[in-house]
């Protein structure tokens, strides 16, 4: 099953493939199932052209597998992953040749 940890979105920057892009979604995900757990980062430009534009579109979208292993999900270290989010997700935008602007939020950050 996949849960999402973490989601946000915020102001950004992305040329875009022909439409330019004004906002991310930045998120924290972990997958669980047959005794095995993952946590991956993802990061989503999407246009936001106006106020009420929070169509998300997933043609520039990158993710990072920051956990694998046996298990099960840990609050402990979901808090460890969730302090070091921001600067893997900086990497992923920076690979995909945008920027999230993380002063600039548009959403308040939601926690599952």
């Amino acid at each position: 099953m996949d849960f999402c940890v973490y989601e946000q979105y915020f102001e950004a920057r992305h040329p875009g493939n022909g439409r330019p892009r004004h906002a991310a979604r930045a998120a924290l995900t972990v997958s669980t199932g047959e005794g095995q757990v993952r946590y991956e980062a993802v990061l989503s430009f999407f246009p936001h052209d106006t106020v009420e534009d929070f169509g998300i579109s997933y043609d520039i979208c990158a993710s990072r597998i920051l956990y694998e292993a046996k298990g099960r999900r840990s609050k402990k270290r979901e808090a460890a992953l969730l302090e070091g989010l921001q600067e893997t997700l900086d990497d992923l935008a920076a690979e995909m040749g945008g920027e999230v602007f993380w002063e600039k939020p548009l959403i308040p950050a939601r926690f599952g």
